[in-house]
């Protein structure tokens, strides 16, 4: 572990290639080193290999420093290879395409200048003719301009990529407040409801304790403890609502609604335009006082959703009662759900379906009617299997 701590410094200093750049500058190494050795054009073998040999090997970090490895290619190229017969020629392709795609404007220009201005300029002192124009094109610019669409694609590509991470976050944080929103409003819904049946509580233990006898002392005593305990649960839940509630508001007077009051909805629903069917099977159960709250938000959730955003004609709601559980489900025949609505983003009514649902260990789906239009449906755990 300890022998591999210094490569790795080494490659993150830039100063190792990486492997496909240096198997590259290999057999350009070893093309350079068979034309000192057996050309006959080389004007000298030794000059050659020394001047040919690093300017290649030079290529396996051509990406790391494109400006220096284009410079010393291009110096070589001149020197040994005015004729434009080896591989040193090759050699300025491969660096002309990499200067493209490593560099951004105006560096990448000033880099293809770099390139093309001293091959030219040899060209010409070597006799310039009208075809030599055209190979400095095809051979220097044509690779440059190519490495410059490479170079501007990866980058659309990685910032389309950063731009939908970014959007992805983005919508995770508001999923997030949204249902940190949904709690607390669940949480203060609970919380009237809990306060309601502690006080009842009290209430009926006083009515009780009341009716005793004389004689029954302890019971009497047992009892006005239970309403004393009664009445400091109901006391920490009023401090309870000073932390949950928003700036002003105070405490709802109101019951709140269950299925009892579905009717009435179904009223107003109608009222604003939308027909409205109840189916109800199973036998009727009376349903905790939370799990009743939360069938009937699921039933407002999915009529809302078909009277606001679905332009639905007409909705349907049904409840089926099982010996353990509640499924209800709300469906419509207006416009289907999005794809985002489907999964878990959607409207923060959603949410707070989706959270009330899983306070109770259900389950809820939120998608496409068997026909056309949406449907919300939901399992509701109501009583404990024994």
């Amino acid at each position: 572990m300890a022998a591999l701590l210094p490569a790795r410094r080494l490659r993150a200093a830039g100063l190792v290639p990486p492997l496909a750049d240096s198997l590259l500058a290999a057999v350009f190494v070893a093309g350079s080193m068979a034309e000192a050795l057996t050309s006959d054009t080389a004007r000298s073998p030794l000059v050659h290999a020394l001047l040919a040999v690093p300017a290649m090997a030079a290529l396996a970090w051509r990406r790391r420093y494109p400006l220096s490895v284009a410079a010393a290619v291009i110096a070589t190229n001149i020197a040994v290879n005015p004729d434009g017969e080896f591989s040193t020629l090759l050699a300025l392709v491969l660096v002309s395409f990499t200067l493209g795609a490593e560099l951004d404007a105006p560096r990448s220009w000033f880099a293809l200048a770099l390139v093309a201005v001293p091959f030219m300029a040899a060209m010409t002192y070597e006799g310039l003719e009208p075809s030599d124009v055209a190979a400095a094109l095809v051979f220097l610019a044509g690779p440059w301009a190519v490495g410059v669409a490479m170079r501007q694609r990866t980058a659309r590509t990685t910032e389309a990529v950063a731009r939908a991470a970014r959007l992805e976050h983005e919508r995770d944080a508001q999923n997030a407040a949204a249902a940190a929103q949904e709690r607390l409003r669940i949480a203060r819904e609970l919380h009237d409801i809990v306060s309601h049946s502690i006080s009842v509580v009290a209430i009926q233990t006083q009515a009780v304790r009341r009716r005793l006898k004389p004689e029954q002392v302890q019971e009497v005593q047992d009892l006005a403890a239970v309403e004393t305990t009664a009445r400091q649960a109901l006391a920490e839940m009023r401090r309870l609502f000073g932390v949950l509630r928003s700036e002003g508001e105070a405490p709802s007077l109101a019951p709140q609604p269950g299925l009892g009051e579905l009717e009435r909805l179904l009223q107003q629903v109608r009222a604003a335009g939308l027909p409205v069917e109840l189916r109800v099977t199973g036998e009727r159960i009376e349903l905790p006082p939370g799990a009743d709250l939360a069938a009937y938000r699921i039933v407002q959730e999915g009529l809302t959703n078909a009277l606001r955003h679905a332009s639905a004609q007409r909705a349907s709601v049904s409840l089926r009662y099982l010996p353990h559980t509640l499924e209800v489900a709300v469906e419509d025949d207006g416009r289907g759900p999005r794809r985002d609505d489907a999964g878990h983003g959607g409207g923060h009514g959603l949410v707070g379906v989706r959270e009330r649902v899983a306070l109770y260990g259900g389950t809820v789906e939120f998608g496409p009617a068997s026909k056309v239009g949406s449907r919300l449906a939901a399992t509701l755990p109501v009583r404990e299997r024994r």
